[in-house]
């Protein structure tokens, strides 16, 4: 019998997005903006990462599983939404909406565990910075990052267990852009209070003791620079952790603000908004916030940034410099190195700056080598 009634909706219709066809195409420019600086902003964030020996640490090494997180969590909610505002497909199949669903609860869930994650590698670096790199190794540092991923998956499948194995048999209209959990459960035909109460506790319990564990320890983090009086321990502090707190005060206040409050408090427009803040806005800053507020994230990027320069413009160089003839070549790169006095050529990656007194050194060697 169950089944059957399972069977009855075999699709939903998303409409919480704006009923007023004349904005659809700047919603659609606005947000395909957003979503693309996201998708640039922590791929860049990943790049400078593994690209960098100086942040192969504990704490950037959970910096780029949550650039990763930040990739996953637009991508699954915000292509659907754009194609429901340009083609007006706001369609979603019964098993689409039952792995959208699926995927979004393990990656928020993963985040927020993860965020715990990192507020305690912040707390062994400040309080015990002897023993940090022993205890949080890389082994350690596995294994909490499996575990995150592990219970966040977990946590997903016994969500999404308990919603979609109710009956639809009625109206099929979502009002969201994506499908969640309050929007989901408003639809079904059965006693949906037994169900709604297992999600409460489930997730107030995780969300409340991830919350409790990040709380603690920044309690004791502000309690060890308390009793330090070295002059710089609040700057040193403040650019360990400031990061990471400010995306913990924005991430945990949306989502538990979503998830851990009864059904009958849903509002579908204050909850779109909601939604948006820890779905698009949140991924899009957590980047900028990582590298405005950390030295090491912004001078990796800058070497990154003319390690791009650099080898563009010995691309260029090298397809300038083989038209000309060898002679001659030699001749006036020779006649010009001794006249700007460049006797050694500098290191690679070049700064900028420096990019055009290099030219002649790079053409001499393009051009009498070859």
């Amino acid at each position: 019998m169950q089944r059957v009634n399972l069977s009855t909706v075999s699709e939903f219709v998303f409409v919480g997005l704006s009923d007023a066809p004349e904005i659809h195409l700047l919603l659609f420019v606005l947000f395909l903006i957003i979503y693309l600086a996201t998708m640039a902003g922590n791929i860049m964030l990943l790049v400078t990462i593994s690209t960098n020996s100086h942040l192969h640490s504990p704490m950037y090494f959970f910096l780029s599983n949550l650039s990763l997180l930040d990739l996953l969590c637009p991508t699954i909610t915000v292509p659907k939404m754009l194609g429901a505002l340009l083609l007006e497909h706001k369609e979603i199949s019964f098993s689409g909406c039952l792995l959208q669903h699926f995927f979004l609860i393990a990656v928020v869930g993963t985040e927020i565990f993860l965020l715990t994650v990192m507020a305690y590698d912040r707390y062994m670096a400040v309080c015990h910075p002897l023993r940090y790199p022993s205890i949080v190794s890389t082994k350690l540092c596995a294994q909490l990052a499996v575990g995150t991923w592990a219970v966040g998956l977990l946590n997903s499948l016994l969500h999404t267990s308990l919603v979609f194995t109710l009956s639809f048999c009625g109206p099929n209209k979502i009002q969201q852009y994506y499908c969640d959990i309050p929007p989901v459960l408003a639809l079904s035909c059965s006693s949906t209070r037994s169900r709604e109460l297992v999600i409460l506790v489930v997730a107030g319990v995780l969300g409340s003791s991830a919350c409790v564990v990040t709380v603690v320890s920044y309690i004791y983090i502000l309690l060890e620079i308390l009793s330090r009086n070295s002059p710089g321990i609040w700057q040193k502090a403040f650019s360990t952790c400031g990061s990471h707190l400010t995306v913990v005060c924005l991430f945990y206040g949306t989502t538990i603000c979503t998830y851990v409050r009864p059904s009958f408090t849903y509002s579908p427009p204050r909850d779109r908004v909601v939604s948006m803040l820890y779905g698009m806005l949140t991924p899009l800053l957590n980047p900028i916030i990582y590298s405005l507020r950390n030295k090491e994230v912004k001078r990796a990027l800058r070497r990154v940034i003319s390690r791009k320069v650099y080898s563009q413009s010995k691309v260029m160089v090298v397809s300038l410099s083989l038209p000309i003839p060898r002679p001659l070549l030699c001749t006036l790169t020779l006649d010009v190195a001794v006249k700007t006095q460049i006797l050694s050529p500098l290191p690679p990656p070049f700064p900028v700056s420096a990019i055009p007194s290099c030219v002649p050194i790079l053409v001499t060697v393009c051009g009498c080598v070859l």
